[in-house]
């Protein structure tokens, strides 16, 4: 199962509503039977990080995010 985005407002923070959410997220794909939970976090977002860590999950540092845009994309799209 992929997340894309879990945001947990600044007034929210600290009362344990993140953990409930991917907690949730974690049951989901246990009943759907998905063999992960995979998402993204920047690496600058050291407090997000840390809690990840504390919920269990585990950085996976062989992969590397490629991203093309701009003229690059234009260009790419041309091959066609």
């Amino acid at each position: 199962l992929y997340l894309e985005d879990l945001y947990v407002t600044p007034e929210a923070r600290g009362k344990g509503f993140g953990r409930v959410l991917l907690a949730f997220l974690g049951k989901i794909a246990v009943d759907r039977g998905c063999g992960r939970l995979d998402w993204w976090c920047l690496d600058w977002n050291t407090t997000s990080i840390d809690f990840y860590l504390e919920m269990g999950a585990k950085p996976m540092n062989e992969w590397t995010v490629y991203r093309v845009e701009g003229q690059s994309l234009e260009g790419l799209a041309a091959r066609v």
